[in-house]
Order: structure tokens, then sequence, then C-alpha cells
């Protein structure tokens, strides 16, 4: 990796002078109550790590040159792992995964709220505190929301038959189960793509690499599952008990996540916030891809939040970081968090109604000085400026009302014309390098990408890009900013690194979708041009949940909706089967042989059309460029 410039180095000093770094109250709090040391490692029962808790122990002392002083002080912060007591009750495990899990003493057991990404590292958890606290059956399960670092370690904690046998609740809020594999599937082979440059995932842990993302250090690798709720919360719902344990609730959607829910303990008056209120300045939109947030409605939830629970709140804890003890500073938390996502929300628009396009907002717009030297409120794992890019997308999308930019050519051929307009490949390297040297790396990534992607063999280019992105990396206060730009120089160095690839469709995720999302899925995946000239309809029976769908294909198009009743509906061919069958079907290699082979499905009628679309299924490649065409 690349030696910090004299531009990079000069940027990280200032940072140093307009932030209080003699304010060190955090890393008193992020020690308080802790119990046990995480594991060193933990593996998948093959032996497959899954989650290496030393290799950030690097991340110590003050900030090295090649990394923004701001974020290394929060990587100091989440690097703090073990199992903690938040208070006698509950218990939190951190730094075992990119979210915390967190225990709470019912009568009879565990409460567990939000188990991780992984089975595995959610069962280490567990271990830590029946081992280090009291050994207990869990009783319930907490899924605050549908991101999968706050549910996808369910089978570590209980297993489908606890489920069944009502030994275990399942609490989530109402819509969790359609925002959790809908975010998962339709767009899910992209959306882990690009998740793979956000965690830095590719990058080796060091000064030059990945130090972490912000909201935590990073992702587990372990089984993701998915068990759907036995409860759940919505608008009308203001409190339940679980083992012993009052909840009062809050439906939180729409805000960082489409279904979220909030509550305050009163037993202990510990309001959890799930992932409303961290410690970071959260994401309006995430790199990775995902709907825009609400920033208003995110603002209005946390001002509610104070006005429900405020009176009664004593700390905060929530899915990432550390807690927060004592009224005032909990309420000060909450103030500061409603606060900066109003002031994004409002300044933006209002700068928007003054004609301001969405590029010229997002640089000049600054959080005043009450908000911007306060910690929580830092960009690290969002930022100001694509914040405030996301609230334009959301009220006015993606087109700036400049005629001119309407219409622009796709990248390859912009780049061509790009490259031609300027002189020649050569001309703008030249200047280019001159660029690089003084410091102007933003300049030189947003010049010599054209040239990469008009000449993607151009070695000198690519060199010269990669240079660029990773003093901007070096730069970036927030972790998915520096995992995007050294994953992208990394990239245009060594190639795509063509590793196995994350399942965005597990078993367990393709079980909890309903069969509509299933059948719209399939739909996504058909050869749409290959499938124009086709057409028929086929009757789907399942016989054990007791819905029928009719699927019609139309000029390229695969169509479904419900058939309702025994009304007889003319179709080409009716399949009948179980939504069993049609999991495994999905889930199968030739999707087109394993419809018609086996006893598990009677199909009747003339099934062309069908057997038609499972013949023209898109395969979607994981590893595709980015940084080059």
């Amino acid at each position: 990796m690349n030696e910090p410039t004299h531009a990079t180095t000069a940027a990280n000093a200032a940072v140093r002078t307009t932030l209080p770094f003699d304010d060190t109250g955090d890393f008193d709090l992020v020690e308080r109550g802790f119990l046990a040391p995480l594991p060193d490692t933990v593996t998948t029962e093959d032996g497959r790590p899954v989650w290496d808790a030393r290799k950030f122990d690097f991340v110590a002392g003050d900030a090295p040159a090649t990394v923004n002083p701001s974020l290394w002080r929060q990587e100091l912060l989440s690097g703090v792992g073990g199992l903690f007591e938040v208070v006698d009750g509950i218990y939190q495990v951190r730094s075992l995964d990119l979210s915390n899990i967190s225990f709470v003493r019912g009568e009879t057991g565990w409460i567990v709220l939000d188990p991780l990404i992984s089975a595995e590292v959610a069962a280490a958890a567990l271990e830590l505190v029946n081992s280090h606290v009291e050994r207990r059956p869990v009783t319930a399960v907490v899924y605050s929301h549908s991101h999968g670092d706050h549910f996808g370690g369910v089978r570590g904690v209980c297993s489908p038959e606890d489920v069944a046998a009502g030994r275990v609740r399942i609490v989530a809020p109402e819509g969790f189960t359609f925002e959790a594999v809908s975010e998962n599937v339709m767009a899910g082979n992209t959306m882990s793509r690009r998740a793979s440059y956000m965690y830095g995932n590719l990058l080796p842990p060091s000064a030059t690499g990945q130090v972490g993302a912000g909201l935590g250090k990073t992702t587990s690798t372990g089984t993701f599952g998915l068990l759907e709720p036995t409860d759940l919360i919505g608008h009308d719902d203001t409190s339940i008990v679980l083992d012993g344990v009052e909840l009062q609730t809050l439906y939180t959607p729409d805000t960082e996540a489409p279904a979220e829910f909030v509550f305050l303990l009163p037993a202990w008056k510990a309001l959890w916030t799930a992932e409303v209120v961290t410690h970071v300045q959260h994401n309006l939109y995430t790199l990775r891809g995902a709907q825009v947030r609400d920033a208003l409605g995110w603002s209005k939830a946390i001002d509610t939040m104070i006005a429900r629970f405020g009176a009664d709140t004593e700390l905060v804890f929530a899915s990432h970081h550390w807690p927060t003890w004592g009224h005032d500073a909990s309420l000060e938390l909450l103030r500061i968090q409603r606060d900066t996502y109003r002031y994004l929300h409002d300044e933006t628009l209002r700068l928007a109604n003054h004609g301001e396009t969405m590029l010229e907002i997002a640089e000049q717009l600054e959080l005043p000085p009450a908000l911007a030297r306060t910690w929580s409120s830092r960009g690290y794992y969002g930022s100001v400026n694509h914040n405030v890019k996301a609230i334009y997308q959301r009220y006015l999308g993606f087109f700036d009302g400049n005629p001119a930019t309407l219409h622009p050519h796709p990248p390859v051929e912009a780049a061509k014309r790009y490259v031609a307009y300027m002189g020649g490949a050569e001309a703008i390297l030249e200047r280019a390098r001159d660029d690089h040297e003084a410091g102007d790396d933003r300049w030189v990534a947003e010049v010599v990408r054209h040239v990469v992607f008009a000449e993607p063999d151009n070695t000198a280019a690519r060199e010269l890009l990669a240079d660029a992105l990773t003093q901007l990396g070096y730069q970036a206060e927030s972790g998915p900013w520096r995992n995007f730009y050294l994953t992208g120089a990394k990239e245009l160095r060594d190639g795509v690194m063509v590793l196995p690839p994350p399942s965005t469709t597990s078993p367990d995720v393709i079980a909890a979708m309903p069969t509509s999302l299933i059948l719209d899925y399939l739909a996504i995946r058909l050869k749409h041009r290959d499938a124009a000239e086709l057409a028929g309809s086929t009757l789907l029976v399942l016989t054990d949940v007791e819905e029928r769908h009719l699927l019609e294909l139309s000029n390229g198009v695969l169509h479904n909706r419900p058939a309702a009743g025994d009304e007889e509906v003319a179709a080409d061919a009716t399949i009948t089967a179980t939504r069993a069958w049609l999991n495994g079907l999905l889930a199968a290699d030739d999707p087109a042989t394993a419809l018609t082979s086996g006893d598990d499905a009677d199909i009747t009628g003339d099934p062309t059309s069908l057997l038609s679309v499972f013949g023209l299924l898109d395969e979607f490649p994981f590893w595709f460029n980015i940084v080059t065409p």
C-alpha cells in the first residue's frame, strides 16, 4: 500500500484541531461493567473461521498517518469487546460481530436481543453469559429490525423445535419478515457485492487496510438463518410481557429500517434504542444499496421516544456501540441524534428550494458546531455528504433539473469521448500526476476513471487511479467510505478476487418468503428478451398452505396473482404441490429438470410455458466489476 502523501498527512492532522479529542468520556463508558473477554476465534463445526477477535489488535495507541484520527478514535472504542454488565440483569456481548447481542434476565431464562449475523458467534455469546453470569435457557428472542445483523444468528440461541413447542417466543416489528427477505433477495446479489466494498471484507486488517466499519468492526461469516416471529409489534402495541419482563414498546418503521421498534424496560429504567439511536451519524442511504431512509420520520421517532420514555429513562443501550448511563446523559444523546437528522433534512430542503442541486448542497452543508463537535453525530457510518444526497434523492430523485444531465452517455461511451476531448490518455495522465502530487485526489479520481473505462488495460491509469483512491481512503472519516476507496484501489491493482460468494437466498430466507415474493423473484430472473415470443398460463396449487396462484407469461413478463378460492381458472396447466416443493425448486441447480422429475408435484395439462420459464432463468454473477468496465 502507498505511504500517505503530504496532503493526506495535512488533512488528517487538521482533524485533530477541529474535534475535542480531550473529551475521553466514551473511553470510560466503553469499559464499564466488563466481565469477561471474547474467545480468540469462533469457527464452524468443520473448523472454518467465522470471527477472529485478534485481527484488530493493531488498532491501539495514536492514529497512524494512514487513518483519519476521528475514525481511529471510533475504532479504538469499537474494538473494546467482551461480556459486559449494563446493569444487574442486563448484559451485552460486544465486538463479536458488526452488532451487539444483549441478554435480559427473565423470570426463568434469558431474553435475547438481536442475535447477531451468524449462529456460531451468537452461540459463543450465549456461552459467555451462561458461563460468567448464570446458566439459563433462552425463553425469548427479540429482532429489533429487518437487517441481517440483528436476526441472522438466531439458530445459535434457539432451534425451530424450541419455537414450535412454545419454549421460545420470537418478537419482531410488524412487516419484519417481508422486509427481511425482500432486501436479501430482490437486489440481494448486487447489494452483497457492494457490501464487500462497504465492510472492507476483501482488505487485510491493517493501518493501510481495514480498520472497521464505524458502526462496528466488520461482519461475521458463519451460518445465516431466520426463524419467523411468533409475536409482532405494530403501531397499536404499547406493551408486551416476555418471561415476566415488561417491554413498553414503540413501533418506529421507516427509520433505520423499514420495520423496526424500540422499547423501555421499566424494571431497569433502560431504553433499548435498537439502531435508531447509536453513537454515530447513521446512514440515510447505505452505500451497499438500499431504499433511502426517511430523515424526517427518523427525527420524529426519536422525539416520540423522548416524549414517551424520557422521564423514566436512566440508561440507553442499543444494538451497536456502548451504553449511556444517567438520565441527563441519556436524554442528551437522544436530543443530539434527533436534532442531527432533523437538521440534515430541513437544511437540505431549504437549500433545494433555493434551486441548489444535490451535489451543490452536499458540498456546502455542514452541521452547526454544537452537533459537528459531538462525537455521536460524526459521520463514521453515514456522512453528511451522502446523507444530504439521500434526502435530495428521496424528495427529488436522480435528476437535478438541468436538461444537460437528463440523458448522459453510459460510463464507457462517455469515457471514450472524455478521453478524446481531453487530448488522449497520455495527456490526461500527465496532468493528473501533477494534480496527485498537489493533493487534489478527488479530481484525479474523477478524471482518471474515464481513462480506465475508456482503456481498461491501461496499467498506468489504473495505478494512478488506485493511488488517488488510496489517499482518499486514508483521509476518510467514514468507515464505509474508507473501505470503498481502499477496496476499489485494491481491485484496480490486483483485479477482482474471486472467492466463494455469499448466498442471499439461504433455505431459511426462502422458507420465510411469501409465495408471491418467490414468484416475483422468479420473474426478475427471467431472461425477458428470450421469453418475449412465449405465452401461456399455469395454475399453481399449494395444498399445505392452501394457496392458489395464477402465473401468466406474456410479452417476456411473468405475472402472478392469487386465484381466489376454488374458482375455475382457465390455464394451460395446473401444478398441485406443496410449498416445500416450491422452496426446493427455487434452490435447485436445474429447476427445469426438477420441475418434471420425481413424484412431489402433480402436473396436468400443457406445462410448456412454465417449462420455458424455468429454462430461461438467469444466473447472477457475484464478482462483477465495479471500478473497471
